[in-house]
């Protein structure tokens, strides 16, 4: 299992278990457990969804920690894997089968990793542009997934509290409505700190899951 992934994962489950105020029982040490297994990604997906089936607490981080699921794909499943294996029938047989699953923050770890092996910056305005192509005509479905990242790029320059309040305010599109506030939150403060986690409590309106995904994703780019 790739390392950042696992931090990511116990960092996650117990900022969120923290903020609800729920017991975290056996949930992070079965879910580390299906990461783990040396089976097929379909498998191991259905061992994922039995955990989180016993864990019905935890329901709210199950497609975003889905995507964490398919990044230690990427990051340490396919290396015991043949080198042209993401081309192959079964892959896309694969993503056939899971395209309903997980949200947009894959294309923002994703990003990430790019950022990490090119050794840059992540920047709002880079991954609108540069990664996701929301300029580009071809790619209108992400211009109208994240048009309200687009048009309010500044807020990743203001702060926590301005960014929770003008996101009650926005019409954001379903696929990025839950993960707003992080992702600003994290383009706001790349590195994550305590205050910026404190002040996601202190105004998000999803205090529990906002600051658990700002968490993961800043425990990904450290």
């Amino acid at each position: 299992m790739d390392n950042r992934v696992k931090k990511a994962l116990s960092a996650t489950i117990n900022q969120y278990a923290e903020v609800a105020a729920i017991n975290v029982e056996s949930f992070e040490t079965e879910l580390l457990a299906a990461f783990e297994l040396d089976v097929n990604f379909l498998d191991k997906a259905e061992a994922f969804d039995a955990v989180f089936d016993t864990y019905p607490k935890f329901e709210e981080l199950r497609e975003v920690f889905f995507d964490l699921l398919m990044v230690n794909f990427f990051s340490s499943d396919v290396q015991k894997l043949e080198d042209d294996y993401l081309e192959s029938d079964e892959w896309a047989n694969i993503e056939e089968e899971t395209i309903d699953r997980g949200t947009e923050l894959l294309n923002l770890l994703l990003y990430i990793k790019e950022c990490k092996d090119e050794d840059i910056e992540p920047e709002l305005g880079d991954f609108l542009k540069e990664f996701l192509l929301v300029e580009d005509d071809e790619f209108q479905d992400e211009f109208e997934i994240y048009e309200e990242l687009i048009s309010n790029q500044q807020l990743a320059e203001s702060s926590i509290k301005e960014i929770c309040t003008t996101a009650a305010k926005l019409n954001i599109s379903e696929e990025m409505q839950e993960l707003f506030v992080p992702f600003m939150a994290f383009f706001l403060d790349v590195e994550g700190s305590a205050e910026t986690t404190k002040e996601i409590i202190q105004f998000s309106s999803n205090k529990s899951f906002d600051s658990a995904t700002y968490i993961l994703i800043t425990t990904i780019n450290n």
